[in-house]
């Protein structure tokens, strides 16, 4: 049993830690895809990728914000339109998808791990700004 713990032990010590994506990382696995963002297993928003580091945010209520992505002092962070602070993030891959963690966090909060990853349902845009 001890034998099994110390061995235990030593390959969590030299199991590689996932490491934060680039910018050139995070744009080529991104571009073109649409991912959902969910917390504790629980969807609540979506985002789609586009060409030069376009985007388009949902909170899953049909109103669809225009944005851009930008790496700042080694996070991703986004701009949308009518948002008055960019929100930005640390990614690393897994197989599952992304895990997202929010850079912006209040002091003294914890910080919590998002999932952003593809399923199969479309991002659903209504109103006059949704475009062509």
């Amino acid at each position: 049993m001890i034998k099994r713990s110390v061995i235990l032990a030593l390959m969590a010590m030299t199991a590689p830690a996932l490491a934060e994506m680039t910018a050139d990382e995070f744009e080529t696995y991104t571009e073109g895809k649409t991912l959902f963002f969910s917390l504790n297993g629980q969807d609540y928003g979506v985002e789609r990728y586009r060409e030069n580091r376009q985007v388009e945010w949902s909170f899953l209520d049909g109103e669809c914000t225009p944005g851009v992505w930008y790496e700042q002092d080694g996070f991703i962070c986004f701009a949308y339109e009518g948002w008055d602070v960019p929100q930005c993030w640390s990614f690393e891959q897994t197989p599952q998808g992304l895990i997202a963690r929010f850079a912006n966090a209040s002091p003294g909060s914890p910080p919590a791990s998002y999932l952003a990853y593809e399923k199969d349902e479309e991002m659903v845009c209504f109103g006059p700004d949704t475009g062509v």
